[in-house]
């Protein structure tokens, strides 16, 4: 798991990863905008065929907010949408204004992605359109927050946390907040504290790992144990038997006696065999395998 730097892209870190690990196969759990930094997990190789059990994992977040005009991007690596109203608005912006504003972004509701987001229209991604100056036409998603505290407020620019559910843009949040101030708003810093299970305590930066390069017995050791993936989820391991008969996608009984309806079934330690699903009782049936 990475801590993002900013100014680079998340498929840049995706590259830079290949790099120095020569893995080809490496997919990243969520985007971080450029500007963004923070929890940046990646899957790599054979671990990759589990992205589909993190896809609805929340994302929790501290960044800033800068009142006084929107951008393009709702974020600052945008142009700005017209001139800063700042200087006539204080000291009329309060703590308590801002916070009062930013009480409806609560529980679910309905969210318009950024016209420049990731965000497909006809197989086309938005920020391609947006960039060529061609239409961008959008549907509102609905997205859970559930948190996002004004934490401060210094002149124009207010500090907050949020918790929102995957999908969702903080960007959206920022710019819809300035709309509903009636002085428009940018966010103007952010950074992803936690992704799931995975938090900013687990996560290296770049600097960590660059020495590593080629040693991928020295890399294993800076990610997360695979008996620690997906914790919803029990551990089990199984003999031989048991996992001949998974791996070639038949079904098998397990030592596994809780009521949960999927597991990781494990060789050894670290050797995860796949996940498997549970049929009846202690029979299951395999439903990932890792080869």
């Amino acid at each position: 798991m990475i801590d993002k730097p900013a100014g680079m892209t998340s498929h840049d870190v995706v590259g830079w990863l290949r790099r120095v690990t020569g893995e080809r196969s490496i997919g990243h759990l969520g985007t971080l905008d450029p500007m963004a930094t923070g929890v940046l997990p990646l899957l790599m190789g054979k671990f990759t065929r589990l992205a589909q059990y993190f896809s609805s994992a929340e994302k929790s977040y501290t960044g800033t907010i800068r009142f006084g005009f929107a951008t393009d991007t709702y974020d600052a690596e945008g142009q700005p949408a017209g001139p800063d109203l700042f200087p006539g608005l204080d000291p009329a912006l309060t703590l308590d204004r801002v916070r009062a504003a930013a009480a409806r972004f609560h529980g679910e509701m309905q969210q318009m992605p950024p016209p420049y987001s990731a965000k497909k229209i006809a197989g086309t991604s938005a920020y391609k359109l947006a960039r060529e100056g061609k239409p961008v036409e959008l549907k509102a998603a609905r997205v859970l927050i559930s948190s996002f505290e004004i934490t401060a407020l210094d002149g124009a620019e207010a500090s907050f946390t949020m918790v929102i559910s995957a999908g969702g843009y903080v960007r959206s949040v920022a710019h819809e907040l300035g709309q509903d101030l009636g002085c428009g708003a940018h966010l103007s810093s952010l950074r992803r504290t936690q992704a799931g299970v995975f938090t900013l305590d687990e996560a290296h930066t770049l600097e960590e790992l660059q020495p590593l390069a080629g040693n991928l017995e020295a890399l294993e050791t800076f990610c997360v144990h695979p008996r620690n993936l997906l914790p919803e989820m029990p551990s089990v391991t199984g003999d031989a038997w048991a996992l001949g008969r998974l791996r070639n996608g038949a079904q098998a009984n397990l030592p596994e006696f809780s009521r949960a309806p999927l597991v990781k079934v494990f060789a050894s330690q670290r050797e995860l065999v796949g996940i498997a699903q549970r049929v009846a009782g202690t029979l299951f049936q395999p439903v990932v395998v890792m080869g």
